[in-house]
């Protein structure tokens, strides 16, 4: 079986990524490429690029292990068909015919690899097993009982769970992951002034126009505490529910 490095040609991910894919990461877009975490929090400024750097892990994953099955939910199946869609995209450029599997919104390759977007319902997950790598996209907006459910497909593959969002308040998963996880996971955080991409005149204006707590979450990833009552998460996090 092909581990994190192509034995024919020496791409790691990052090669992979900017060899076959066409897509130059920065130095901690590389970072996530490269990581070899068995369990990694990725706490993300909004537009950095999380769920593309992500895709293309899944993809190289996927492309190398033949026979594997990456696993991917959100806090709705259409946030997990969207990741699935990023990554057939970036399929695409690797002159392959990927095809659907029939059932979820998915993408088989001709090594018989699986990338499966999986709906954000308990009821729906249950049939997955020996996952390779499962991912959370969106993870501070997912609820915990999918998280629970979901821990699962893990159990006999011993897989890596990857969980990638910008915050949303102090509660949930990701947050009692990232502040009493300890050890076992990797953290990784990146506000948006460490990326290049976001201009520091936009960053000065959405400080100015926004109020503070939704500045510091969403752009400089701070776990502030429900945004103390800035908006209704309720009516947010019900944005992100299945219809």
């Amino acid at each position: 079986m092909i581990g994190w490095n192509d034995l024919e040609t020496g791409l790691d991910a990052v090669g992979f990524a900017r060899q076959r894919l066409g897509f130059e990461p920065d130095e901690l877009q590389a970072e996530v490429l490269r990581s070899r975490s068995k369990r990694l929090l990725l706490n993300c400024s909004r537009q950095w690029g999380k769920s593309s750097v992500c895709a293309i892990a899944a993809l190289y994953r996927a492309w190398y292990r033949p026979g594997s099955l990456v696993v991917v939910t959100g806090p709705s199946g259409r946030q997990a068909g969207e990741f699935v869609d990023k990554v057939r995209e970036f399929a695409s450029r690797l002159d392959i015919k990927p095809r659907g599997d029939g059932r979820n919104k998915s993408l088989v390759l001709p090594n018989k690899s699986r990338i499966v977007g999986v709906p954000s319902k308990q009821t729906t997950v249950r049939g997955f097993s020996g996952a390779s790598m499962l991912i959370f996209d969106e993870a501070a907006h997912a609820r915990d009982e999918l998280y629970l459910a979901m821990r699962p497909v893990l159990a006999a593959s011993g897989g890596d769970l990857w969980c990638l969002s910008t915050p949303n308040g102090k509660r949930g998963f990701f947050w009692d992951a990232w502040s009493k996880g300890g050890e076992a996971w990797t953290r990784i955080s990146v506000p948006a002034t460490e990326c290049a991409r976001i201009s520091k005149e936009f960053l000065e204006e959405e400080r100015r126009t926004q109020p503070d707590n939704f500045f510091r979450q969403e752009y400089m990833c701070e776990f502030v505490q429900d945004c103390e009552g800035l908006f209704d998460m309720d009516l947010v996090d019900a944005a992100f529910e299945d219809r």
